[in-house]
């Protein structure tokens, strides 16, 4: 079953011109292996770009150079980022469109792929040898020196304009699940189990989807195992630094703070954590195709993962109030990506 939203979303001013909604499918085959009720995935594949962050990058991007039109202070009109891959490639969107020139900074272990995608839209690719969390201080510290607008999506400052852009982007999603939802009431969901990398997707969907959550509204964000900044921040009451090299298959999850802003808006939605191994995010990748469900990656199916690791533990089912009738939801966050290292 698709549920098939209106073409455009005029209500969402943030949405691009060129915004048309994405997919939401339902797949009764993961339903029964989860032993729920419903289970209803959107597909973020077919988003310009590949992804969700096209969202994002694209409005943060444009409306820091809005803002720098109009001070006219001479700022320096290049956008900078750090990324593991979608969210640079969205900024090197954003200044491909506004005519000007893009620099993300990239870990080493992204792949090839990625880089040359954003390379494709004019980007300048600025390898770090570190970390993505290495990758932001570095991009930060450029854009703090007046080499260019700061696109981040994510910051310790939660008041950070530019993240919150980010999110707002983020946004147009959820609002597009309302309305695709409110074409079938029945369906609403009761649990939405969300990947985080910093966390801004997930505060996104929690923040936008609250006018359709049924009980008990179970909000769970999902992370590797290895890079689980946000179940530390959660756990803490502020963001704080996971070590380790942040080695998982879920590249985009591959994070080690939280996003100030993000974690703010969880905690006032009462969010709850999930951390999956790496064979889980391989195997959910299979099991999502398998059981008639879109083409991703690890970081896609991320949200499977830890519905499935939830579904098999009696004591997790009943923590989370998981049960035959629960209606879930989850994002398949980007389509396939041959990664080429």
């Amino acid at each position: 079953m698709t549920i098939n939203a209106p073409s455009t979303t005029p209500s969402i001013t943030s949405a691009p011109p060129d915004h048309r909604p994405t997919p939401l499918i339902e797949c009764p085959g993961l339903a029964r292996r989860a032993g729920v009720g419903r289970l209803f995935i959107k597909v973020e594949g077919e988003r310009p770009l590949g992804s969700f962050k096209s969202l994002g990058g694209m409005l943060a991007g444009q409306r820091a150079l809005a803002r720098a039109a109009e001070r006219a202070d001479g700022a320096c009109l290049r956008l900078i980022c750090a990324s593991d891959g979608n969210h640079g490639l969205a900024v090197a969107a954003a200044a491909q469109r506004a005519g000007v020139p893009a620099a993300v900074y990239l870990p080493t272990s992204v792949s090839r792929t990625r880089a040359e995608r954003i390379a494709a839209l004019d980007g300048e690719v600025r390898w770090i040898d570190g970390t993505y969390d290495d990758a932001v201080a570095i991009a930060t510290a450029a854009a703090a020196r007046g080499e260019g607008l700061l696109i981040a999506d994510t910051s310790p400052d939660p008041d950070d304009i530019v993240v919150r852009d980010v999110m707002a982007g983020y946004g147009v999603l959820a609002a597009e699940l309302v309305e695709q939802f409110d074409a079938d009431k029945a369906a609403r969901p009761t649990h939405l189990f969300v990947q985080a990398g910093v966390g801004g997707l997930a505060a996104a969907m929690a923040e936008g989807l609250q006018t359709i959550l049924q009980p008990p509204g179970a909000i769970l964000v999902v992370e590797p195992e290895n890079a689980a900044c946000v179940a530390a921040a959660l756990v803490a009451g502020h963001p704080v630094q996971v070590p380790g090299d942040l080695h998982t298959s879920a590249h985009m999850l591959s994070c080690g703070l939280a996003s100030a802003s993000a974690l703010q808006i969880l905690q006032r939605h009462r969010a709850q954590s999930v951390t999956v191994d790496e064979q889980a995010l391989d195997e959910a990748v299979a099991v999502m195709i398998a059981s008639g469900g879109p083409r991703t990656t690890p970081s896609g199916a991320a949200g499977l993962a830890g519905l499935l690791r939830t579904a098999a533990q009696t004591s997790l089912r009943a923590r989370y109030r998981l049960g035959t009738d629960s209606i879930i939801l989850l994002i398949a966050t980007e389509g396939p990506i041959a990664e080429k290292n």
